[in-house]
């Protein structure tokens, strides 16, 4: 069995985790007008950190999560040679280092916390942080390694939203994921960090159950995903088959949600094709903005902490049903015991992935 826990969220939300949840619980966004942002210098919906240094953000954040993982769990874990730490981002220092955005960051935390092994950088569009999650299951069940923490982390930097815009994907206004009257994404930055472990005693609060999942790649287009929602739908089958669970036994699901026409659209039938439809789902980008290669970490802490406190939240943002398919999406919080959540990712080049969270 692999244990998942002792999770971390940094965002504009808040510094610790416990924070982010009150914002999260109060339906809280974290996104605001950022002025003179863009390419042209146009105003911007951003959703990013105010308080962090302005060099070397992707390094500070990092650590700054680890630290905070440090006093979640038995302090010998991080130095051991049993232990991998697992980058997932999708551009990490590019702001300071255009030639080599990880070398530096992972040297750093080798050196601050006397980690044993090199951190191992997976780099995979937007579904970097599902599969990083998915690697660590996958060394802890096949013994290569007992322990390893993932660290989540994308910043906002010119290069990024200049990018974005090039695509003409950027909102005018807060993302509205699922929404009729979506018309892109809001960039937003943050770190999360979980630590995978096959040792329940490791944690200070009592872990969760990680059911490694698996990807699928739908090979449709460099950016637009498939329009039959293919790479998802068997990415959710093979999950849901490898470990043996049924649709009707998904409690939640944590979408990708990006509120962007297509994306949307081609998760609504993916969901549909896989007899999901019905579950209660949200997108969790209009509380962070879209935080890329750290989404899928971010957003699998943040339902942990929902299963925690049996609480389903509110998809901010959505307001009237904008895809072809109907999904249950959740408009207001409520109270509800959470089991099994089902959390995806769909990115560019046609990746997408999912695992499941169990309850112990």
């Amino acid at each position: 069995m692999s244990y998942i826990g002792a999770e971390v969220i940094i965002s504009p939300l808040g510094e610790t985790t416990e924070e982010n949840w009150r914002a999260l619980s109060e339906n809280r966004s974290g996104i605001t007008k950022v002025n003179a942002a863009g390419y042209n210098d146009e105003n911007l919906f951003l959703g990013s950190i105010q308080n962090h240094a302005a060099e070397s953000r992707f390094t500070a954040l990092t650590i700054r999560a680890l630290s905070q993982i440090a006093e979640k769990i038995d302090r010998n874990v991080l130095s051991s040679e049993r232990t991998i730490v697992i980058l997932s981002s999708t551009k990490g220092a590019l702001d300071v280092n255009v030639t080599d955005q990880f070398q530096s960051p992972a040297a750093m935390l080798v050196e601050e916390f006397k980690l044993a092994n090199q951190p191992v950088v997976i780099s995979n569009a937007c579904i970097s942080g599902v599969l990083a999650i998915n690697v660590a299951g996958n060394l802890v069940k096949n013994k290569i390694y007992d322990h390893a923490v993932v660290i989540g982390c994308d910043v906002i930097s010119d290069f990024v939203v200049y990018g974005f815009q090039s695509l003409f994907a950027i909102s005018d206004q807060p993302c509205k994921p699922f929404d009729a009257a979506r018309n892109g994404i809001t960039l937003g930055e943050g770190c999360g960090a979980v630590v995978v472990s096959a040792e329940k005693s490791i944690f200070s609060e009592s872990p969760l159950h990680l059911l490694t999942g698996s990807s699928a790649n739908d090979a449709n287009h460099i950016s637009g995903p498939s329009r039959t929602g293919e790479g998802l739908f068997r990415s959710i089958g093979k999950t849901l088959n490898a470990n043996q669970i049924s649709g009707e036994e998904i409690d939640f699901i944590s979408a990708h949600g990006t509120a962007t026409v297509f994306n949307d659209e081609m998760e609504a039938i993916a969901f549909d094709r896989a007899g999901l439809s019905h579950i209660p789902l949200n997108s969790l980008k209009g509380y962070f903005g879209h935080t890329l290669g750290a989404a899928g970490v971010i957003e699998t802490v943040a339902s942990m902490q929902m299963m925690r406190n049996s609480t389903l939240l509110k998809s901010v943002g959505f307001g009237e049903t904008g895809t072809s398919r109907s999904l249950n999406i959740i408009t207001e919080n409520r109270q509800k015991e959470l089991n099994t959540v089902l959390k995806t990712a769909s990115g560019f080049g046609g990746g997408n992935a999912s695992l499941i969270i169990r309850s112990l």
